[in-house]
């Protein structure tokens, strides 16, 4: 590599810190095109060095580029046995606006703006009251505390959140409400917008609850968040209670403040939501028999991140416009962990939190690289699939979830590594080629203790969950979405997002009982070599075909979801059924750098009015 002189070191110096005042500023991407920071092309101005690429075939090598080294396996996983938090702590009551009213409460404080849909006819049976705030927390012993924002409990002191979120463990039909209050401090520590929006990923929720992008607040309010947790159709195809086959499990929640989506959730504003029910109990000994919640049903939120080499603080590069890749990997907020195990069944929720990187995952032994490692997935995304399926290696997309069981029991006394093997270069998306067994990213130690245990879960091979709803009913409507790029940014049929949200893209009617309403969606990519994990909010949806071609009864595709990868050049089809709320909702890409820039569009469900627009 060439030298890079004094006075061109000097240069990229004063580029670097200009980047960082950019994003400290707090400007998102729509701002800096209008600045003129950012061609028309898509490109940041090569200005000064201003440009990450110019300044990476400089030679220079950002602070937000490369993270300084750790050592790996040196703190223990967090779990909700060791400190991780489970949300259990209610109130009795709030100190204003109570009880919740339906419509806004006429505090100035309160940030919502459209009355509760469901309050009356779900009234809440728990209460929460969580703060979002700054707080510093420990990812790695050889770095300093980082600042971060997480999720507080009314408990808590003003400086303790937790990051992740604490863990709701909620049971269906147990309708609860959430008062969020925002106090994020105006000083964003070099990123991020204290504004927010809270996301929970992908409930069957109303619209004024689920998080909509434009229905953020600033700090200083609050804004009261209704989670009836009951089955979809419970007022259209299977009144009164719902269909118990479109039981979800594993959900997460996020802020989803419109253009900020990245930069929060990176900072920490992420978190899981788990729902239970008569079979799906969280104990070992009833229902379905699952490794019984929390001893052995273990949430893993994956996340990778950046730390800038001279500060070893978290870093957040506004200027990766395909999507930001981090070198360190973290697993429930800590580089690396390790992770003591029984040798007996677990059950694993997996998330990819992102912000731009997909996995596939395996069970690696160093001392026999040859070892085919296998475990069962029982679930994709919020959903049980019908039978576990018995696999080698779990892939996902930003967004998405799978909860697998590994019989620890053929592997006592080994330790075992979870591999992500998927080779990613960059935000595009993955490469769809394996690094070798042990050359891949070791993501988290397992050390399974030798002996034997007790195990009272089921062995997977016996037991069957919900049925799949049937996908044979005619659609209304078949609309077609084109992912694809347009003047440097994500658009979909080419228009981005309106960043005030007020463009309605397309109405679908809300479907009652005696009145249907089926629609077809056919996803196209044509961006080019880009992946788009996508996203659609509300109701979950099957995938009839991929590239024309059914989908398997063997697959781990044939199940209801709520993200889909679209690889390049892929078409998905899929079935959807739209009933018992209305309102807002968006559909956007998971890669949340897209997302901000800006893959996203507002579809209306509507009593009145919907439209059969084919390309909206």
């Amino acid at each position: 590599m060439a030298k890079i002189s004094k006075t061109r070191q000097k240069e990229l110096r004063a580029a670097r810190k200009n980047r960082q005042e950019i994003a400290a500023a707090g400007l998102s991407r729509r701002e800096l095109f209008k600045m003129g920071l950012i061609t028309s092309a898509g490109y940041l101005i090569p200005k000064r060095g201003l440009s990450a690429r110019a300044l990476s075939s400089a030679g220079y090598r950002d602070g937000c580029e490369e993270s300084p080294p750790t050592t790996p396996f040196l703190e223990p996983l967090p779990t909700h046995t060791n400190g991780g938090m489970v949300l259990n702590t209610t109130v009795g009551s709030f100190g204003e606006c109570f009880p919740p009213p339906v419509a806004p409460c006429p505090s100035p404080r309160e940030g919502r703006r459209a009355p509760h849909q469901a309050l009356a006819r779900f009234p809440p049976q728990k209460l929460y009251e969580v703060h979002q705030r700054r707080t510093l927390k420990s990812v790695h012993p050889q770095l300093p505390l980082q600042p971060l924002w997480g999720f507080g409990r009314a408990i808590d002191p003003p400086d303790v959140a937790w990051v992740p979120g604490p863990t709701y463990r909620e049971d269906y039909n147990v309708p609860v409400l959430v008062r969020n209050f925002n106090e994020l401090p105006a000083n964003n520590d070099g990123f991020g917008r204290n504004q927010v929006t809270t996301h929970q990923h992908n409930g069957h929720t109303p619209s004024e609850s689920d998080g909509f992008p434009c229905d953020y607040y600033n700090s200083g309010k609050f804004y009261d968040q209704h989670y009836p947790n009951v089955l979809a159709g419970f007022d259209s195809t299977h009144p009164p209670t719902g269909d118990i086959n479109e039981s979800m499990s594993t959900l997460w929640y996020h802020d989803h403040r419109v253009d900020f989506t990245a930069q929060n959730t990176y900072k920490g504003l992420a978190g899981f939501y788990l729902l239970f029910n008569q079979f799906d109990t969280g104990n070992e000994e009833s229902g379905f028999r699952l490794p019984s919640f929390p001893e052995f049903d273990i949430p893993l939120m994956l996340t990778d991140r950046v730390f800038d080499r001279e500060t070893k603080l978290l870093c957040f590069d506004l200027f990766e416009l395909d999507g930001i890749l981090g070198d360190k990997f973290l697993v429930n907020g800590k580089i690396q962990p390790f992770f003591n195990v029984q040798p007996r069944r677990y059950r694993f929720r997996i998330l990819d939190a992102g912000p731009s990187r997909f996995y596939q995952l395996f069970l690696t032994n160093l001392q026999n690289l040859n070892a085919q490692n296998g475990f069962w997935q029982i679930s994709n995304d919020g959903n049980l699939l019908p039978r576990p399926i018995p696999v080698t290696s779990l892939k996902l997309g930003v967004a998405e979830r799978a909860d697998i069981i590994v019989d620890f029991s053929q592997y006592a006394g080994q330790t075992l590594y979870l591999e992500n093997r998927l080779i990613q270069d960059d935000g595009r998306g993955p490469r769809n080629e394996l690094f070798p067994p042990g050359q891949g990213n070791l993501i988290m130690k397992i050390v399974v203790a030798p002996g034997v245990a007790p195990d009272l879960s089921a062995h997977p091979s016996t037991q069957a969950f919900y049925a799949l709803p049937s996908t044979a009913d005619p659609p209304r409507v078949t609309r077609v979405f084109r992912f694809d790029r347009t003047n440097g940014q994500w658009a979909i049929n080419n228009r981005l997002m309106d960043p005030t949200c007020e463009e309605v893209r397309f109405r679908v009617l809300r479907g009652r009982v005696g009145v249907p309403s089926v629609e077809h969606w056919i996803l196209q990519n044509n961006s080019g070599g880009w992946s788009h994990p996508i996203h659609i909010h509300f109701e979950e949806f099957q995938i009839l075909e991929r590239n024309g071609v059914p989908i398997p009864d063997n697959s781990v595709e044939k199940s209801r979801k709520d993200v889909v990868r679209l690889g390049p050049n892929e078409t998905v089809k899929l079935f959807f059924r739209f009933r018992d709320f209305g309102g807002r909702y968006p559909m956007h890409c998971h890669n949340t750098v897209h997302e901000d820039h800006a893959m996203m569009l507002r579809f209306d469900i509507v009593d009145q009015g919907a439209d059969t627009i084919r390309e909206p």
